[in-house]
């Protein structure tokens, strides 16, 4: 009888330890995600766009195929490169982040450019127009492009997330990315779907309401969808200029460059100084404001290039490769 007590006494320690094991994993990949915000509220804000214009009984199993092609992209292929770049090769990580920041950076400048009037954005070119295909061959093209977009947002949200994991051994890190990656993908995807079918379900409401209220919250959800989708790119929008810009500041710190950095947390300690009542909050904004207007400038610097350079020759790659 003792040993079957203290056999039940070791599994109740390792249990003890693998609970708490998984609450590190879990509060760590929350942490994580967290600093990724910039990258998960643009990744929300553009896939809506994939399904505009289809029958409304295929938004949902186009949304669940791009969230499919998510936790491949996340889970398969970065995952593992993450952690080969964490344990081999760490000194990569800061120039990777600052690639993906100075892409969050572009990314965020040339949205503000075609509001402004300037140019038309990267992802209109010559002969778009004329490119008609049938409505399966077009909702085929239309989830690839959003898992090669998902695909790069990301690598950036998988890079920001393990740069942001505390020192462990292998087996955390693995485990707090791959939790990263299922929480983000869910979280990301479920609100795309909520957002998208959020209008026919305000029309079911308006429609077959049993009730008045029903009715007029119907009405409701119907009219302020096109104002909140508004208000999600351009809250995206700033929030892949404030991160893009972060990231490239911490990087060039990251790199021997501590200048900007100092610079940018002595101006928001100032400003915190003259709010008493929200010094923590005002620190945090004048911070946040300055990392997004260097974005800003950095990101209508790299307009020229990412449109004329890199796009076509990626356009041409991806092409062939459908191609063959």
């Amino acid at each position: 009888m003792s040993g079957l007590l203290a056999l039940l006494d070791d599994v109740a320690g390792i249990a003890k330890v693998a609970a708490a094991s998984v609450d590190d994993v879990i509060g760590q990949a929350t942490k994580a995600g967290a600093k990724a915000a910039g990258a998960v509220i643009d990744d929300a804000a553009v896939t809506p766009k994939y399904v505009h214009g289809f029958a409304a009984d295929r938004e949902l199993p186009i949304i669940w195929r791009i969230a499919k092609g998510s936790f491949k992209n996340k889970l398969v292929f970065l995952l593992p490169i993450g952690l080969a770049l964490s344990n081999f090769a760490p000194w990569a990580i800061p120039p990777l982040l600052m690639l993906g920041g100075a892409y969050l950076c572009f990314e965020g400048a040339e949205k503000v450019a075609h509001v402004l009037g300037w140019g038309h954005g990267h992802e209109d070119y010559a002969g778009k127009e004329a490119e008609v295909q049938d409505p399966a061959h077009l909702e085929e093209q239309k989830a690839q492009g959003a898992i090669k977009t998902d695909f790069i947002l990301s690598a950036e949200i998988m890079t920001i997330s393990l740069a942001a994991i505390p020192p462990s051994n292998f087996w955390m890190e693995a485990a707090t990315l791959a939790a990263v990656a299922i929480m983000i993908t869910v979280a990301v995807y479920g609100s795309v779907a909520l957002i998208v079918k959020a209008d026919d379900a305000g029309l079911a409401m308006a429609d077959r309401g049993r009730f008045g209220l029903t009715r007029a919250l119907g009405r409701g959800l119907v009219k302020i969808m096109p104002g909140f989708m508004k208000l999600l790119t351009i809250v995206g929008t700033a929030a892949m200029l404030w991160v893009g810009g972060s990231i490239i500041v911490h990087g060039l710190a990251e790199m021997g460059w501590h200048g900007p950095e100092e610079v940018i947390y002595g101006l928001g300690k100032s400003v915190g100084a003259m709010f008493e009542a929200a010094s923590g909050f005002a620190s945090w904004i004048t911070k946040a404001a300055v990392d997004g207007v260097l974005g800003l400038a950095l990101g209508f610097v790299l307009i020229p290039v990412g449109e004329k350079v890199i796009t076509p020759i990626w356009r041409g790659v991806s092409s062939k490769l459908a191609r063959s």
